[in-house]
This record gives C-alpha cells, sequence and structure tokens, in this order.
C-alpha cells in the first residue's frame, strides 16, 4: 500500500515574512531571522512551511507586486540566505512551500516597464490594454480598474492596485515565462505553492460592465453601515455583481492542469494550494490543484455547531464526489483575514474561544493551515494614526473617506484601521523586551508592535507556563500526530442537535477518536450509545482532566471544554 502524500497529514504554518523575526535590526523580518526559529518551529510540532511572498518588490502590495520571480527581495537577504533557510528547514523535516503570484506583477517589473514603452515593443502584449477603459470594472484595492500609461497612450487593466498590473495570459511567452519562474523554485527544492487570487487571471473576454450604483469606496462604506440582515444580503450581493465579469474564467482549469503536470514532473509529491473555496478547481481530483481551502468555515461571522456541522457536510460531500475523491483544508486565520483571537471572540471568552478554535481546526479532517502568532493568542492591533498604516488599500479608503465620501478625519481612522490588514499583520512577539524581541529597543518596526507583549503575550514567557496557549498548541499538535484517526480517518457527525457543543467521530480501521467542543459556558452531561464502544479515554483535554476511562454513556463536560478522547 502506497504511503500516504505528506501534505494529508501535514500541519501548514504560515511566515509573513516581514513580521517574523528581525536579524539585523531594520525593522523587518528577515531570512537569517527565519532560520534561527526553526528549531522553534520544530518544537511546536509543525510540519510544514507556507511562505508569503520574499520576492523584490516596491511593496505597495506588502510583497504581492512583485519585480523579480526568481529573486530574493534585499531586505530578506539573498538568495543564499533563502537557500540556508531551506536546506534547514528540510533537515528538520520541514517542508517549505512559497507563495506564487501568478496574474500581476509590480509596475516596477522589467516586464511591465518594457511594455509600457510602445505598442510594438517584444513585450506589448504582455499585459491588457485597451485604447480607452472599455467598462466601468473597478479594482477590488482603489477604485477604477483601467488606469492611463501616457509613454504608450493606452490604459492598462488592475485587478488589483493599479501598481500591480494584469499579465496577459492569452500570451504563450507570458505563460513560458512564469512556468520557467515555477520551474526554478522546485529546482531549488521547495516543496510546492500556495496560488495567490488564482480566480482573477482571466477576466470575462466580452468585457461585460458591471451594474452595481456604487463604486468601490460607495460600496466598502455601505458594506460597513449595512445593519439589517437585507442590508448585509445586498451589500453582498453588490460584491458579487461588481467583480463577477472578473474573475473564475472557466479558461483556469486547462491553466492549472499544465501547472499540476509540471509539479508532477518533481519527485517528493510536491504540491499545490490555492487561494479560492471553488472545488472545481481541483479538477477529477487528481489532476488540478492538490487542495483548495474551506474559506466558507473561516468567513463565518460566529462559530458555531450548527454551523460547524453544515459547513462539514456540504464540503466534505463535494469533495467526497470527485472521481478521485478529494482532500479537505481548513484554515480559520491568515495576513487577510482578522486574528482567530480577535474575531471569533465575544469580547467575555475570547481566550476560551480561541483555545476552542484551535481544537476544532486541528480535529477536522483534511489539512489544517496555521498563521504565525495565532499559538500565542496573537490578537489584532488596530493602527489609528493614518501616517503609520502600510497597507495601501487603507491608506487609499481612509483618503477616499475624507476627501470623496466627506467622513470626519477621526472616523475616517477609526474605520481603515478596522478594516485594514495590517491589524493582523504586526510583528511576532518572542519576549517581554522591547519590541517583543522581534527588534531591538528603539529600532523602528515596519508596522508597530502589539503592546500585548508586554501582558504575557509572547513566546518566551508562554514557554515556561504548563497552562499558556503556546503549550496548549503543543499538546493539540501533539495529540494529531500520536493519533491515525485524527489525521485522515473518516468524519462522523454525531448529536446533529446539539445547538452548545459539537461531537465528532475521527475514525479508521484501527482507531476510533471522539471529539468533543463545548461552545458554551454551561456545563454539558453528554452520552452516546456506539456499536462496540462502552468508555473513552482522553487523549487531550483543556480542562486538564487525567487520561482515566469514562463510560461512553456519561460524559460531563465543562464550560468551553475541548475534548478528545480514544473509544474502546
Amino acid at each position: 500500500m502506497n504511503p500516504l502524500p505528506w501534505w494529508k497529514t501535514a500541519v501548514f504554518y504560515q511566515i509573513y515574512p516581514r513580521s517574523f523575526a528581525d536579524s539585523n535590526a531594520d525593522g523587518i523580518g528577515d531570512f537569517p531571522g527565519i532560520t534561527a526559529k526553526l528549531d522553534y518551529l520544530q518544537s511546536l510540532g509543525i510540519d510544514a512551511l507556507w511562505l508569503s511572498p520574499h520576492f523584490p518588490s516596491p511593496n505597495w502590495d506588502c510583497g504581492y507586486d512583485i519585480s523579480g520571480y526568481t529573486e530574493v527581495a534585499p531586505e530578506y537577504g539573498t538568495l543564499d540566505d533563502f537557500k540556508t533557510f531551506l536546506q534547514e528547514a528540510h533537515a528538520r523535516n520541514l517542508k517549505v512551500i512559497l507563495d506564487l503570484v501568478l496574474n500581476h506583477t509590480s509596475d516596477e517589473h522589467p516586464w511591465f516597464l518594457e511594455s509600457k514603452q510602445s505598442r510594438n515593443n517584444p513585450k506589448a502584449d504582455w499585459y491588457v490594454w485597451a485604447d480607452t477603459p472599455p467598462n466601468n470594472w473597478q479594482s477590488c484595492f482603489d477604485g477604477d480598474a483601467w488606469t492611463y500609461a501616457p509613454e504608450r497612450g493606452q490604459y492598462y487593466y488592475h485587478y488589483f492596485m493599479k501598481q500591480q498590473p494584469d499579465l496577459n495570459w492569452e500570451n504563450p511567452q507570458v505563460k513560458q515565462a512564469m512556468w520557467d519562474a515555477v520551474r526554478f523554485w522546485l529546482d531549488l527544492g521547495v516543496d510546492g505553492y500556495r496560488l495567490d487570487a488564482i480566480g482573477t487571471i482571466y477576466e470575462d473576454p466580452a468585457l461585460t460592465p458591471h451594474n452595481v450604483p456604487l463604486n468601490l469606496a460607495g460600496l466598502r462604506r455601505f458594506s460597513e453601515d449595512a445593519k439589517t440582515p437585507a442590508q448585509k444580503k445586498r451589500a453582498e450581493k453588490y460584491w458579487y455583481d461588481m467583480f463577477c465579469h472578473q474573475w473564475a474564467s472557466p479558461k483556469l482549469h486547462p491553466l492549472m492542469k499544465e501547472l499540476r503536470a509540471i509539479l508532477d514532473e518533481y519527485e517528493g509529491d510536491r504540491m499545490l494550494v490555492g487561494e479560492d473555496d471553488n472545488i472545481d478547481y481541483m479538477g477529477n481530483g487528481a489532476d488540478e490543484l492538490h487542495l483548495v481551502f474551506n474559506f466558507p468555515l473561516m468567513k463565518l461571522e460566529r462559530i458555531t455547531p450548527a454551523l460547524v456541522r453544515k459547513n462539514q457536510k456540504e464540503r466534505l460531500a463535494r469533495l467526497n464526489a470527485l472521481p478521485t475523491p478529494g482532500w479537505a483544508c481548513n484554515t480559520l486565520g491568515n495576513h487577510d483575514r482578522s486574528r482567530i483571537y480577535t474575531c471569533y471572540g465575544d469580547g467575555l471568552h475570547n481566550a476560551e474561544l480561541a483555545r476552542l478554535n484551535a481544537a476544532l481546526l486541528l480535529t477536522l479532517p483534511g489539512t489544517p493551515f496555521l498563521y504565525n502568532g495565532e499559538e500565542i493568542g496573537m490578537s489584532d492591533y488596530l493602527i489609528t494614526d493614518p501616517a503609520l498604516l502600510r497597507d495601501t488599500m487603507a491608506t487609499w479608503y481612509y483618503q477616499q473617506m475624507t476627501e470623496e465620501l466627506g467622513i470626519p478625519p477621526q472616523e475616517a481612522a477609526q474605520r481603515a484601521a478596522e478594516m485594514t490588514r495590517d491589524k493582523n499583520r504586526t510583528p511576532m512577539q518572542w519576549n517581554s523586551t522591547a519590541n517583543g524581541g522581534f527588534s531591538p529597543a528603539k529600532v523602528q518596526t515596519w508596522l508597530p508592535v502589539n503592546p500585548n507583549y508586554a501582558e504575557g503575550v509572547n513566546v518566551r514567557e508562554q514557554q515556561d507556563q504548563p497552562e499558556s496557549m503556546l503549550n496548549y498548541y503543543k499538546r493539540l499538535l501533539h495529540t494529531r500526530k500520536q493519533s491515525p484517526a485524527l489525521q485522515t480517518g473518516e468524519y462522523k457527525t454525531l448529536h446533529p442537535q446539539a445547538q452548545e457543543y459539537l461531537a465528532f467521530l475521527r475514525h479508521t480501521p484501527t482507531q476510533t477518536v471522539l471529539v468533543l467542543l463545548n461552545y458554551s459556558p454551561n456545563r454539558q452531561q453528554i452520552g452516546f450509545r456506539l456499536p462496540g464502544k462502552k468508555t473513552a479515554r482522553p487523549l487531550f483535554s483543556s480542562a486538564g482532566r487525567g487520561s482515566q476511562e469514562q463510560p461512553l454513556g456519561k460524559i460531563h463536560l465543562g464550560a468551553f471544554e475541548a475534548l478528545i478522547a480514544e473509544l474502546h
């Protein structure tokens, strides 16, 4: 029997390089800093790393505007620094996948600088050009999607900000150049890619206009002000209608097949995970992407047992219906999303719910992705001084609110602080010294460090506290790694009508594990009748219970307790 590919049993950990570890006191994370923390990551118990972009970039979009696909940004180090990092990660049995941005480049990439010079240069057709804006399409970041380039007297298209012109994937030379970049890193030994914004690669060739009676700034304000279910539903429809002609083209499927074929040439089960929740991008289950994210779970405003059961029923049914059944992939946070501690908290039990949701993520079927800092309970940090914001989307919105929408500066600053992605990208908190140990004292970090590093939200202090969030994650990850059922077992819902707690089984032919997650401050007494099973032996408990077996017919569950037990 062939062993499972590594990515099916792995737990991934996303590193945001700019915010992870600063080795040279310039306020910015770098590869030597990451390399120095590999022992920490190994001790945490994760299996694979996903690096957000590390390529040269003017950083209009924090590295997602790439100006060189086969290089390392100088602030992160050198290509040799990357090679050392990769070698040291592999020496610790840690896989590494990179971010691959296929849709666009930076407007400072040599390809675009050449393309915009004239209409007949060798790269004139590498981007999407028009004599006049052919429609009312919006960029999802900063307003109009068409920007004028006086050098060639035409407009270029950009789904994201104007500094991120879209590549023309109809041009075979573009495709070849990008596939060459893909092979460059695979040849160095990287284990795969997370594909950024894959749905935006192709647009509607008819250039059909949208029919939303608002521009982007107006729609953002409309969404923020939506309070009733009807208003929220209308806002959701407006968002869909505004961009529906700019993504999800069926042309993506043959393109993903080409990319998959490249990875399949390499040994070692190289893998692809798409920044999308559309299971269609997995093709027949064996010829396109290996994984797509379960974003519907992450996008829940509130995690409840009923909503998790509904999500799992729908996702697993779709995955299992593929000709080659697909593998699930779950996450609750990333660099674009409010942190778990903040996003799913209720203002009173944030710590308990953060622990409960960590247990959920690490026990659901599929491959889990963690985001750096979650393991110590890092929370959002609202940066209310617009001068300190680095997320161009937020600074643009602040300007629109104050200059176009007439919103007072103080209110606009608060709204920008709440919507910006900067709030969940602040530097990693390593200890209780100045700057949280990310950078030396008196160094101005690229984003402010959340001051709660001085209140115990840091690695060093939590390492010595048995009941800390960090050691909670370590125990959870160890439990998962020691339990075949939690890694690869089938999933079965129990007590499907329960409103306050979630109960499910993970089972293989050799092990059955019961997962109980109490999403309420109320104690629960729960009983189960399962054929051939009489007792439950705790493998993990957030309440600190021992490993003594207890009758399956009468299990007591504490407030907000997460219990994982092996059944016999």
